[in-house]
């Protein structure tokens, strides 16, 4: 099978750019969503909590379960309410109170313009009722901002919506919560943090996605994606490759199969309009379920090495080509 490494030293990088942001290292919060956005949970984990971070984000309890030894503390975005040591679950509607057992830790997500998850501004009055009748501990206010990485004035909208809330909920009588709203795009564009945490996802693993137009802070791609020799043959001008036949040979070429496809969750893309691989070589014909053909013989190919750009090439975001990689795939620290 196709394998991944993943590079310690670049991921130490771009968690020190972050730092330099915050002010300090015990102020981030690792995201670790979606089996680390592809990257491996637990290794990334392992990494950040050896790097020094004390706090982390996940999807769910299950995911909690995995790395919660590592950590001082845990949020968990959704799912199933399971209680688990050093761990809050974020709270992204009313109804949910009512389902949190007693005496867990929460933390109140309010909606400040995102219309995805989170308490409506005009329900947190009520939400805080809620949460004092099933006995629970407030631990953390949040929200998300949804044009963080454009220009305009909505980033600064949001946050004036959130210190409105955050005012609310002091006033209400709630002390010792932790405050957070900033993603990787905030953090980036940041001039002052004074907030508790910064929640950082694509950041820590090496992508920039802000506009050109704010202050660059370089970040270090972590992970690179390569597939191993299958087969190799000869094929004469004329003959065709793979399903359709889309790729006719143009000269006598060397053609090697490599084992990566979509079953590995490798985009299928166009082959009307190939991939180009991190060392140049265009995909020929289709991209099969756990196969490509390129022109080499090498017993190893570099397919991705930076996310951003590979992502250009099938018009879509970082975020979509690393998260789809499966879990199966080798990862290996270097």
């Amino acid at each position: 099978m196709a394998f991944i490494t993943l590079n310690r030293e670049n991921f130490y990088h771009n968690l020190n750019q972050i730092a330099l942001k915050t002010g300090s290292v015990d102020k981030i919060a690792i995201v670790l969503k979606d089996n680390a956005y592809g990257h491996g949970i637990e290794t990334m984990a392992k990494m950040a909590s050896d790097f020094g971070i004390k706090h982390a984000v996940v999807r769910d309890h299950r995911e909690a379960a995995q790395i919660n030894r590592l950590f001082d503390t845990v949020l968990i975005l959704g799912g199933e309410f399971v209680s688990l040591s050093h761990c809050s679950y974020a709270i992204n509607d009313l109804k949910s109170i009512a389902m949190i057992p007693k005496g867990t830790q929460v933390e109140l997500k309010v909606d400040t313009g995102m219309h995805r998850n989170g308490i409506a501004m005009d329900e947190v009055d009520e939400a805080l009722l809620l949460i004092r009748k099933h006995d629970l501990y407030l631990t953390g206010l949040m929200t998300h901002y949804r044009s963080a990485d454009m220009q305009g004035s909505e980033l600064f909208w949001q946050q004036k919506q959130f210190e409105i809330v955050c005012q609310a909920v002091k006033k209400a009588g709630f002390s010792d919560f932790r405050i957070h709203s900033h993603n990787s795009a905030a953090i980036l564009r940041s001039k002052h943090f004074d907030e508790d945490l910064v929640r950082v996802g694509i950041a820590a693993y090496g992508y920039n996605e802000l506009d050109n137009a704010f202050d660059d802070v370089t970040l270090k791609p972590v992970l690179k994606l390569h597939a191993r020799k299958v087969s190799t043959r000869t094929l004469k001008r004329g003959k065709r490759i793979g399903y359709g036949g889309t790729f006719t040979a143009p000269k006598e070429m060397h053609v090697s199969t490599y084992d990566l496809g979509y079953g590995d969750g490798w985009c299928r893309g166009d082959s009307d309009h190939p991939y180009v691989t991190a060392e140049g070589l265009p995909i020929l014909g289709r991209v099969s379920m756990d196969f490509i053909s390129l022109e080499t013989d090498k017993d190893e190919v570099c397919i991705m090495s930076d996310a951003q750009q590979a992502a250009r090439q099938f018009d879509t975001i970082s975020y979509e080509m690393t998260t789809a990689l499966s879990s199966e795939i080798e990862r290996i620290i270097i």
